[in-house]
């Protein structure tokens, strides 16, 4: 599996998303991040944003709304088989990998190591949830966020499958840059291995 990992949103190298991905421009988008928001509040817009986004780069986006699939991880295996592209964006990390869990998205996601014609790409939160553990990110967001529909206990370990702690919007001009320095600083002490980007940065790493 190939990963396009941003510090926000698309970041500076479209380009290379874009030639990252097969064939099959099929993308799908997952904005469970964004739960916390009702769709007057904007949910839906944020979603709508990041299609509109990969529609300009050639891609056919859809989203796939996780909340359908809690408790049915073998129907959300069936849906994302036919998709080239998972663009999972930003928001708040532990709703997004609650929302992961209770679907089965974070173990078919497990079992894509290796696969070749699948790209994960994201942002913030959708990268913050593949490191090994969501410690520390308390600093930025709040673990106790339950949106309606959601368990109560958040869930601290990551999906593990990248080595390091990810900390988006580093010295950048985002709302959440101070409490991000400041997570640094946690992952410095704590001698957690972390890759800090600035918005625009982004990494691109295979498993």
């Amino acid at each position: 599996m190939k990963l396009y990992l941003s510090s926000y949103r698309l970041g500076n190298k479209p380009e290379v998303l874009v030639n990252l991905v097969s064939a099959n421009k099929k993308a799908v988008v997952i904005g469970n991040a964004m739960d916390f928001l009702t769709e007057d509040a904007g949910r839906k817009e944020s979603v709508q944003r990041e299609m509109d986004d990969l529609t300009n780069l050639g891609f056919e986006p859809e989203e796939v709304d996780l909340r359908q699939y809690f408790g049915k991880p073998q129907e959300l295996r069936d849906k994302l088989a036919s998709f080239g592209l998972v663009w999972v964006r930003g928001g708040n990390v532990f709703v997004l990998r609650k929302a992961f869990k209770e679907s089965g998205m974070d173990e078919w996601l497990k079992e894509q190591r290796g696969n070749k014609d699948l790209v994960y790409a994201g942002y913030s939160a959708g990268v913050c949830v593949l490191s090994p553990s969501l410690k520390g990110l308390d600093i930025v967001d709040n673990p106790n966020t339950i949106p309606e529909g959601y368990s109560k206990d958040a869930v601290w370990d990551g999906l593990g499958l990248v080595s390091f702690a990810f900390a988006p919007h580093y010295m950048s001009n985002h709302p959440e840059a101070e409490a991000v320095s400041r997570l640094v600083e946690y992952d410095k002490k704590s001698g957690i291995e972390y890759k800090a980007l600035q918005d625009g940065e982004v990494i691109v790493e295979e498993i």
